[in-house]
């Protein structure tokens, strides 16, 4: 039983925490609802590149994985290739991620090819367009990874909103039944009863929405902590050595092939190219995952 004294403190926490972060919340709740949908509103807006109609017999078929690189980089000489991967939603499209050095930069340009012909689809709409304006505000709000660390402190408030909340309910609702509304009295009262309900209610799914998006703001700096750590012990036998230029690197697809005799029983996520942020100066750094629901979510990195 809480002495009137913890109700306080708790109620303190409660209040404050809360009114911090609604706005922000709320902002989330708005950006979010419409990238659940991206594929729907991505058809109505005609932002879906979707892959050629071909024979059947052809649907198949693959090209090498140079074939569609050096197509993907024919539409921006300039730039060198970062990222590749294969369209989750349909295996036929891969994409290119093409930037003016391997430097992570914002500054980028994505291009869909055909894996059955080689040929290239078309351009993704790449900083324009109403769902990276909602992508972009639920992700950082434009103000990169300082947006991404704030965002997640909301997040962190959000989470003490709900522990408060919990540890108040019961001294609350101690005298009323679950869920009651009491409708014959004050307004404030209703709308007090409507709080406690929806709360309890939605308190599982809000824990988790609000703990997850809180781990995703520190995306950077894991991925920083992951090269400090387990990438750099790797890479300790080529210090000193010289770094590869583009026209010396060996096949894409060989180092394609490579890592996927060594991940058996998983498929390809994406490909970090030598000197992004994902990958090494010396390496082809290969992500695959894996083929049921929870094992697709894990990515295992290898280094070719």
């Amino acid at each position: 039983m809480l002495s009137s004294r913890a109700i306080r403190v708790w109620s303190w926490f409660h209040k404050w925490t809360s009114l911090v972060c609604t706005l922000f919340m709320l902002l989330l709740c708005l950006t979010g609802l419409p990238l659940i949908f991206h594929h729907e509103i991505g058809h109505l807006l005609g932002d879906e590149i979707e892959a050629p109609v071909l024979p059947a017999a052809m649907d198949a078929q693959r090209v090498s994985l140079d074939v569609m690189a050096k197509a993907a980089n024919a539409v921006h000489p300039t730039r060198v290739i970062q990222y590749a991967g294969e369209n989750e939603d349909d295996p036929r499209l891969w994409w290119f991620t093409l930037a003016p050095t391997p430097a992570p930069t914002e500054d980028f340009k994505s291009v869909a090819v055909d894996a059955r012909t080689g040929l290239v689809v078309r351009e993704y709409r790449v900083g324009e367009g109403f769902m990276d304006l909602m992508l972009r505000l639920h992700v950082d709000m434009f103000a990169g990874l300082p947006g991404k660390l704030f965002l997640g402190f909301m997040g962190l408030l959000l989470l003490i909103a709900l522990v408060s909340g919990v540890v108040l309910y019961a001294p609350f609702m101690r005298k009323l039944d679950f869920g009651a509304v009491r409708k014959d009295r004050s307004t404030r009262v209703k709308w007090l009863d409507l709080h406690n309900l929806v709360g309890i209610v939605t308190l599982v799914w809000c824990f988790v929405v609000g703990a997850t998006g809180m781990i995703n703001t520190w995306a950077d700096l894991l991925v920083k902590y992951w090269q400090y750590t387990e990438v750099s012990t790797l890479l300790a036998p080529y210090q000193g050595q010289p770094l590869l230029q583009a026209r010396d690197r060996g096949p894409l697809q060989a180092s394609l092939d490579t890592a996927m005799h060594h991940g058996q029983q998983r498929k390809v996520s994406f490909i970090a190219f030598p000197g992004t942020a994902f990958s090494s100066p010396h390496h082809n750094t290969i992500f695959l995952k894996g083929t049921t629901p929870l094992t697709s979510r894990l990515l295992q990195p290898l280094l070719v």
